[in-house]
């Protein structure tokens, strides 16, 4: 386990299981960079023209602070940053999606624009002043029933949202109380201003340490020095590509394995949902993509005791921020922030029964925290009218059960229905694919075999109540 102790967060601690091309400088991820011996120190004045928008140097200068003093303020917090906050950047000629997508899920899916299906007693949907995400989808976490979504499968860059697809694809391997002292070349070939945790070269940390770096603070430092125990950066993005096709996920191309710009790294909110929903069957990956706040391992003092240094969880609508409250009911999944891909974001919360996934990709409106806020508008939609519109297309299930469209073979039917009962009766009550811990609730609640219709049921956990230590 990781040194120090987990706080869970408001919405949620998740237990149990359910089942290179040259980067562009000025390219950055989620969260400032941090500083560690393994860089070269970054002088102030550089860090303040990475950091600081240029609105923010201007009245720096105008009001007497020096840029290095902007700098020092910009990295504590001190100075609002949209950039640090994620905001998209608002391209002033959008691009227009294109007229013909992917039909992964239903026909209305590959179709451009917003598609709904309201019955009369349908509460609205937010409009496009509310909702100006280029693409967005919301849908029910368990059976896959699409709400609403525009642009679903319009393949836009996903910034570190595409760490749930490295997630679910490399943190089965290792176990958490492995060990792994980082040398010098495991944090090779990190995109300039990258977001990073923390972690040094020539200590060690246990593979929960790393995992709290991915989803906490989105370190691509954790992300490659995973990447290295998995065999390296290139070994790992084929891995990646693997696992998304075996998820249906056919608009995503993967590049680098943190989700950093890159030409040609692309996917879609349809697909990062099928990504989230996927790694949502993990305990582990429940765990750490609900946990708000934690210890992470530091240096060593002159005792030679490590210290370690609080890390909060860069999901705003799980931990808050000064202009907003979690959201009622989160449990995570991850958010995402670069150049290209403006604020990207998958979430996942829970209302009585209710479990909803939400992605929302690169909205246009430059409004300081705009990614979450819409996000929170199509939940608050989704739980409203979950019962009042007819489902406009699917979320499908890997290709080892579902060929995308619906049609399930006798033979896969079969085995699938086999897999998922011994999953289930190996489970041993406590845990296994389809038992469940829910979201909201506190109770253990088995769940029978999966029933493989054109909506499969994919149960996702419960919250857990109370307070896990690491140590």
């Amino acid at each position: 386990m990781g040194s120090g102790s987990i706080r869970r967060a408001a919405g949620a601690l998740f237990r149990g299981v359910l089942s290179a091309s040259r980067e562009k400088p000025g390219t950055f991820t989620d969260v400032p960079t941090t500083s560690c011996a393994s860089t070269a120190s970054t002088d102030l004045t550089a860090l303040a023209a990475l950091t600081a928008p240029a609105a923010t140097a201007g009245r720096a200068a105008r009001t007497g602070f020096p840029l290095r003093t902007a700098a020092a303020l910009a990295v504590s917090g001190l100075v609002a940053s949209p950039l640090l906050a994620g905001t998209a950047y608002a391209d002033p000629k959008a691009p227009a999606p294109p007229a013909k997508m992917s039909q992964i899920g239903g026909d209305r899916l590959g179709a451009p624009g917003v598609q709904v299906a309201p019955k009369p007693v349908a509460p609205k949907l937010p409009g496009p002043d509310a909702l100006t995400a280029r693409s967005w989808i919301v849908s029910d976490a368990e059976t896959g029933k699409v709400l609403a979504a525009k642009n679903p499968h319009w393949r836009l860059a996903p910034a570190s949202t595409l760490k749930m697809l490295f997630a679910d694809t490399v943190l089965p391997k290792f176990p958490k109380n492995q060990k792994h002292t980082v040398k010098p070349a495991d944090l090779a070939g990190m995109g300039i201003g990258s977001s990073l945790v923390g972690i040094k070269e020539n200590l060690s940390y246990t593979v929960h340490d790393l995992w709290l770096g991915v989803f906490l603070r989105s370190g691509n430092d954790a992300v490659h020095t995973l990447s290295a125990m998995n065999g390296g950066t290139k070994a790992t993005v084929a891995q990646m590509q693997q696992r998304a096709k075996e998820l249906n996920a056919t608009d995503t191309h993967v590049v680098t394995p943190d989700g950093y710009d890159a030409p040609g790294q692309v996917s879609s909110a349809y697909d990062l949902s099928l990504f989230a929903r996927a790694g949502l069957q993990n305990a582990d990956f429940r765990e750490y993509c609900s946990t708000a706040s934690a210890q992470f391992p530091g240096d060593k003092g002159k005792d030679g005791k490590r210290a370690s240094f609080g890390i909060q969880n860069t999901n705003r609508l799980l931990s808050g921020d000064f202009d907003m409250k979690p959201y009622p009911g989160i449990a995570g999944v991850k958010n995402g922030s670069t150049t290209n891909a403006g604020s990207t974001f998958t979430g996942v919360a829970q209302r009585g029964d209710r479990k909803l996934l939400v992605t929302v990709m690169h909205p246009e409106k430059r409004e300081h925290n705009e990614g979450y806020r819409e996000a929170a508008k199509l939940l608050d939609w989704g739980f409203a009218a979950a019962d009042k519109v007819e489902p406009v297309g699917r979320l499908v299930g890997p290709r080892s059960e579902d060929d995308g469209t619906g049609a399930v073979g006798p033979k896969d039917k079969k085995g699938a229905h086999d897999n998922n009962q011994a999953s289930l009766d190996s489970s041993g009550g406590s845990g296994g694919a389809w038992t469940a811990v829910g979201v909201a609730g506190g109770t253990l609640a088995l769940l029978g075999a999966v029933a493989y219709a054109v909506y499969r049921r994919r149960p996702l956990p419960e919250r857990v109540r109370g307070r896990r230590s690491g140590k």
